[in-house]
């Protein structure tokens, strides 16, 4: 056989032979990839950084999560959440509206990814959910007709009034906290969400609405109604002995440590800086608002 001849030829086999070495290298590595997709491996914050966004619950509900009429979704959680995440490489954020008392499931049916509602820290939840550290501290607060017609200046007013209901939306904690000062279930009105309490307060199918402080006077704002009234010398509710109040914090699956990590590490940078005071004034907060040092295992060890 001519010598270049044979040469041509074995320098073709040798190149076929590579290509499909490398073909099935290539095709075991997708295999690797999907099962490693498949089994779960990638965590919810891996996945967020390759999609470069994540999807979030919220519930309509200012000053935490609510979608404006030109459809951007803002609020003071979704700003703390959205400056923390584009530090870690997540650009994007998707929102996810649903009633307050569904974030959690769809949380963990994982319908979304994280929950940025403003959401308060309670022992309850947290059997269900990860909470990073709180981004803020406030009390409650009730609105009511003009001119206080009840009389209502605490969750014991409206208990010892047989006549009294109070709306709040499903799911929220000033459910407890009025079950806990004795108001009885049949004068609490369920509503899904903040905008639904102050319709029932407004209809007379209710004399008062609560939410924490900051949603009540956002609710009255943004209504615009002369004949709705924040109640100025409201009474915080005692349960068990001490006074309550919340922590706000953003919500993660049980399984997501890292998330929930990479998350506080970022919501302390923000405290440092005083970016996170920056942010929670531009929604109607204070600097009495800020949680300081208090963390999630120290909050709820002290319940």
């Amino acid at each position: 056989m001519n010598h270049f001849v044979f040469v041509r030829k074995h320098n073709r086999f040798v190149a076929a032979l590579l290509s499909a070495v490398l073909l099935l290298t290539l095709l075991a590595g997708c295999a690797k990839a999907g099962s490693a997709s498949a089994s779960g491996s990638e965590t919810t914050l891996e996945k967020a950084r390759r999609l470069g966004y994540v999807t979030v619950g919220f519930a309509q509900e200012k000053p935490y999560a609510y979608q404006t009429e030109d459809g951007k979704l803002t609020g003071e959680a979704v700003d703390v959440a959205r400056t923390i995440l584009k530090e870690l490489g997540i650009d994007e954020m998707r929102g996810e509206l649903t009633e307050f008392g569904s974030l959690i499931p769809g949380l963990n049916a994982k319908r979304y990814d994280m929950v940025t509602a403003g959401m308060f820290i309670t022992p309850d939840r947290a059997k269900e959910v990860s909470f990073a550290n709180p981004e803020f501290t406030i009390g409650e607060a009730i609105a009511v007709q003009k001119g206080n017609p009840l009389n209502l200046h605490s969750y014991k007013d409206i208990a010892e009034n047989p006549t009294a209901k109070i709306a709040v939306p499903a799911g929220a904690i000033e459910y407890d906290y009025l079950v806990s000062a004795n108001v009885p279930k049949a004068r609490i009105v369920i509503v899904p969400n903040i905008t639904a309490a102050l319709s029932a307060l407004q209809s007379d199918r209710a004399h008062a609405l609560t939410a924490t402080g900051p949603s009540v006077q956002s609710a009255i704002d943004t209504s615009g109604s002369a004949d709705i009234e924040r109640v100025s010398d409201f009474q915080q509710p005692v349960v068990d002995g001490k006074s309550v109040r919340g922590y706000g914090a953003t919500a993660f699956r049980k399984a997501d440590k890292d998330f929930v990590s990479a998350f506080n590490k970022g919501l302390e940078e923000l405290k440092k800086s005083g970016k996170l005071l920056e942010i929670l004034k531009k929604f109607g907060f204070t600097e009495t608002e800020l949680p300081g040092s208090v963390t999630t295992e120290k909050l709820l060890e002290s319940f």
